[in-house]
């Protein structure tokens, strides 16, 4: 009996083996499933009107804490007070100073995200409103009778007006909006002295108060320039146009930085006023950096006019002896294949330049293919606001098409002249531009007829309507006007080169239409150049809001009108009626239209960059 009892005490760890094995080979049935572990100590829910929820969403303190999984209910229950707190502070900035706020945690062991939810909800009440406004000056502008313009600029640009809601990014940004003004003009190191916000929370009130000390009053003194080796100084100088003794001006200084850095001399440029110095003969310090001398440049690019593009383009800076620059481009698409060549001189002390051009071109018009030759010589002047230039022009150009084929010379002399009175060159919102061409010539050949050649070009921009963004903060819509007419008087027989005469459509003139297919109308449908253009447009640009806050995009809607003819009693206008988009990228304005040609009945995309006139 006791050695069967031995044996089978002897048997156990035999069995307690077997049992050890069968259970690593059967893990799942040897203990539960592991629990995956939560993402997150809690998540938060904000019930609020959008533009609050959106914002606390974004600044809340209390969403960093959502990821640290070992807090107990103690460090949870200081952080949400803490929460409210810092959720008042928030609703302060952006003018709601008495709201209403509750946070109820809660356990939810049924989540697998979380083992808390915290539920946050906001009442903002009334928002605060602007109420009185002080702006008030210290140092020499606040007794300078000169600088009274430029006290009441300051005082009626403020952006903050008595009624409208008071946010602390907008009080920042007038802040900041008066600073700018202040030293754009003959103060250069004015600073903001004093600014004060009494909220009072009863009333709902910010009453505003601020000083803005000018500090002295600056000239232009005579310019330092450093970094010129190849060219000579006397270039920059009058490439810049800077009078000694004027008034500081931040915008013609910044004018003149860009007017160095656009003549394409110089591949780096920074113009800085010193203001270490004598504040009546302050010196601008010239930073330059040349370009090289030979520079080749080759591009692709697409248009909706053209197509695909490509191009080469050479620029020899200095050419030996004459020391003029030469610029010489071949270019191809499928609407346009050109080779030029452009000799300019550097500009003499009145900034007249001594111009001469060549060019070969072969272009679609209406229904037939120009071939044509132009030579042209003359001078030139030209600044940010105003261009001027007379020449003399030889045109040379063969129509040909649908069996037809012609040829046309003329030698003209003309004068061209453009005034820009925009806003901004670049992003213009308003203001107005005017370009005029007066030509008159000859026609060569067996036939020589006289001719006159007149063309005027148009664009203005006008408020129509504001948007309001959740800040407060305010952008003007507007109205862009555009119009343009050209004529060429001549005897009905006189043989005119296609290029003296007219054609339109496409991204810049008529959408909706084709790149030059709106012209005097030939039996068979055919399209060829007129010598009467009209064109107008009204286009309704739009600031664009999202999620309360302003964009770099704009809305458009847009009517255009184009007709060419050889008589003026001929005109027919062809339609085009659309909606856009407009972005303000690094280069300019990105357009991208989508268009109705009314008499065409099909739609037509269009797209451009930047901004000319």
């Amino acid at each position: 009996m006791l050695w069967a009892r031995l044996r089978g005490l002897a048997a156990l760890p035999a069995l307690f083996l077997f049992v050890v094995c069968w259970l690593g080979a059967n893990p799942a049935q040897a203990q539960p499933a592991a629990v995956s572990p939560r993402p997150f100590a809690f998540t938060v829910q904000i019930k609020a009107p959008q533009a609050v929820h959106d914002y606390l969403q974004r600044h809340l303190d209390l969403q960093r804490y959502r990821e640290v999984t070992d807090l107990d209910k103690q460090e949870l229950a200081r952080l949400l007070t803490a929460a409210e707190r810092n959720a008042r502070e928030l609703l302060g900035t952006l003018g709601y100073f008495s709201p209403e706020i509750r946070i109820a945690p809660r356990d939810t062991p049924e989540s697998t995200a979380s083992a808390r939810d915290v539920l946050i909800t906001v009442d903002p009440g009334m928002p605060t409103r602007i109420g009185a406004v002080e702006i008030a000056f210290s140092g020499p502008i606040a007794s300078d009778s000169a600088a009274a313009a430029q006290r009441a600029a300051i005082q009626n640009d403020w952006q903050l007006r008595p009624g409208q809601p008071f946010t602390q990014a907008a009080w920042e940004d007038a802040k900041a909006g008066a600073l700018r003004a202040l030293t754009a003009r003959r103060y250069p190191t004015g600073e903001l002295a004093l600014s004060r916000a009494d909220i009072d929370p009863d009333t709902r009130t910010a009453n505003l108060s601020l000083t803005l000390a000018s500090g002295p009053a600056y000239r232009f003194g005579p310019l330092q320039i450093d970094g010129m080796k190849r060219y000579d100084p006397e270039l920059v100088e009058r490439l810049a146009r800077f009078p000694s003794g004027d008034e500081y001006d931040q915008a013609r200084m910044l004018e003149a930085q860009q007017r160095l850095a656009d003549s394409g001399y110089f591949d780096s440029v920074f113009v800085t006023l010193d203001t270490q110095g004598d504040p009546q003969a302050a010196p601008l310090v010239v930073q330059l950096r040349e370009a090289t001398l030979q520079k080749l440049v080759l591009g692709v690019g697409i248009s909706t006019d053209g197509g695909p593009r490509l191009s080469v383009e050479h620029t020899h800076r200095k050419l030996p002896l004459l020391g003029w620059r030469a610029l010489t481009k071949l270019s191809l698409d499928r609407a346009t294949q050109s080779a030029s060549t452009e000799l300019t001189a550097p500009p003499d002390a009145d900034n007249w330049r001594w111009i001469a051009s060549g060019l070969l071109q072969r272009q679609d018009s209406g229904s037939f293919k120009v071939t044509s030759q132009r030579l042209r010589g003359g001078r030139s002047w030209t600044t940010e606001r105003l261009d001027r230039s007379y020449y003399l022009q030889y045109d040379r150009a063969h129509t040909a098409g649908d069996g037809v084929a012609e040829t046309a010379d003329a030698v003209s002399a003309n004068y061209a002249w453009t005034e820009r009175h925009f806003d901004s060159l670049l992003f213009p919102a308003s203001g107005h531009g005017l370009a005029v061409e007066l030509g008159g010539g000859i026609t060569l050949g067996s036939s020589r007829e006289p001719y006159g050649r007149v063309l005027a070009r148009w664009l203005g921009y006008r408020p129509f309507g504001e948007v309001r963004a959740d800040s407060g903060a305010i952008r003007k819509s507007r109205l862009a006007l555009r119009a343009e007419g050209g004529a060429v008087v001549a005897r009905d027989r006189a043989q005119i080169p296609d290029t003296q005469l007219f054609v339109t459509g496409g991204d810049s003139t008529v959408r909706g239409y084709g790149y030059r297919d709106i012209g005097t109308q030939l039996p068979g449908d055919k399209v060829t150049a007129g010598r009467y253009l009209a064109v107008g447009s009204v286009e309704w640009q739009r600031p664009f809001v999202h999620n309360g806050r302003f964009t770099d995009w704009e809305s458009t809607l847009f009517i255009d009108a184009g007709a060419v003819a050889d008589k003026p009693r001929n005109l027919r206008a062809k339609v085009g009626i659309g909606a856009g988009a407009r972005w303000r990228s690094p280069v300019g304005p990105l357009q991208v239209d989508l268009a109705y040609g009314v008499q065409e009945k099909s739609l037509r995309l269009h797209l451009s960059v930047g901004f000319t006139f």
